[in-house]
Formats: C-alpha cells, sequence, structure tokens
C-alpha cells in the first residue's frame, strides 16, 4: 500500500524501543471517575513501525449501514484476538509493559489489539465509546498508541460539553480509563487540512470493544 507519510526529524534511525512507563505517565482526572493517562513519545522508531504495519498489516475495508444504505467505514481495521499473533514483536513488548504497569489497577491483563489506519485527513471515526461489550456496564482501561503523523483525538462528556483535544502520533501512548468508556466519548474528526497516515493500535481487555 502506498502512503504520503512525512517521517518525524526525531525519528529517523532511531531503534525501535519502549521507554518507561511509571512516573513518565501523566493522569488527568475527568468527570464521572473517568480518567485519562499520558505518554508522549512512548514507542522509539515509531515512524519504523508505521511503514511495517502499513504495508503487511491485512487491513481491511469495512461497511456500514447508515440510514438506507450501506457506505464505506472511512479508515482500514485489522482486529487481533487473543490468540492471534501480533503483527510486530514491539507490540508484544508494549502490551507486556502495558500489563506490568496497570495489572494491578485493572486486575486483569490486556487480551487484544485493534489496529485503525487514518489514511489521510477524509479518514476518521464518529463519536463513540467502547460499549459492545464491558465496557458499557464496567470500569475497564483502553490503552492506545499511535504512529505516523499526528491526528487529534478528541474527548467530551456522554450527553455534551466541552471536549478535550489531545494530538497523538510518533509513539504517543495514551490510556482511557475508569468510566470513561461509558460516560465520555471519544473521535477522531475529518481534517480540512492537509493530514498525513497515522496508525492507531488499541490494546483492550477481554470483552472491552
Amino acid at each position: 500500500m502506498k502512503v504520503a507519510f512525512q517521517a518525524s526529524l526525531l525519528g529517523l534511525g532511531e531503534e525501535l524501543g519502549l521507554g518507561p512507563l511509571g512516573a513518565s505517565v501523566r493522569r488527568t482526572h475527568l468527570a464521572h471517575g473517568a480518567w485519562i493517562d499520558l505518554r508522549p513519545g512512548w514507542l522509539s522508531g515509531a515512524d519504523t513501525l508505521f511503514e511495517h504495519l502499513a504495508h503487511t498489516v491485512p487491513w481491511q475495508a469495512g461497511r456500514r449501514r447508515m440510514y438506507d444504505r450501506l457506505v464505506d467505514v472511512p479508515r482500514l481495521q485489522k482486529f487481533y484476538d487473543e490468540d492471534e499473533p501480533l503483527p510486530h514483536p514491539i507490540l508484544d513488548e508494549a502490551r507486556r509493559a502495558l500489563d506490568a504497569h496497570y495489572g494491578e489497577e485493572l486486575g486483569e491483563p490486556f487480551r487484544t489489539a485493534g489496529l485503525c489506519f487514518y489514511r489521510d485527513g477524509r479518514d476518521s471515526v464518529a463519536w463513540h465509546g467502547d460499549t459492545a461489550g464491558r465496557g458499557g456496564t464496567e470500569d475497564t482501561m483502553v490503552a492506545i498508541v499511535s504512529v505516523g503523523d499526528p491526528r487529534p483525538l478528541l474527548l467530551r462528556p456522554r450527553g455534551g460539553g466541552p471536549s478535550i483535544r489531545r494530538e497523538l502520533g510518533h509513539g504517543d501512548l495514551i490510556v482511557m480509563g475508569g468510566s470513561c468508556q461509558r460516560t465520555w466519548e471519544h473521535a477522531v474528526p475529518k481534517s480540512a487540512r492537509p493530514a498525513g497516515p497515522r496508525i492507531s493500535v488499541q490494546f483492550r481487555p477481554r470483552d472491552v470493544r
């Protein structure tokens, strides 16, 4: 797959690796028992991983019903269930590091990985929470590692209210925890300005979608 990707100057020549979590993670408490953690630049060599994922993952173009017709999902996707090998060893390492850092608080390991490929500013995901499984009734966590060009992730209280904006790309980590999936919504909006490609890797516990 051919993509117009502008590598980060800081990422050129870096080897793939993970930085520490611990005190480098900044937590922001939101309303209604929700919170987000941010660790900028957690994954070094993120541009190398982007290129690998963009060209080797068997991306799927989904379709969904909107009113009386089927429309294309405005991004490419691939879901890796808990028994399915991940597409690069650094993602296994990332999941183990997340389990080590969040395991006691979460009470269970991260099991699955969902990948989304935002090819340009026309690709997006609408406001939603991961409520198809246990996230609709229980506190949980969703950890997202972003590689490629930064795109904004927006969060707002469910039912409306001021939104929070975080620019994520080039190896940044964000974790949405507590009641975030059922009391807040998140989105990656379309961009009218030129936007480069981004891939997000979402680690989730079992039965959280």
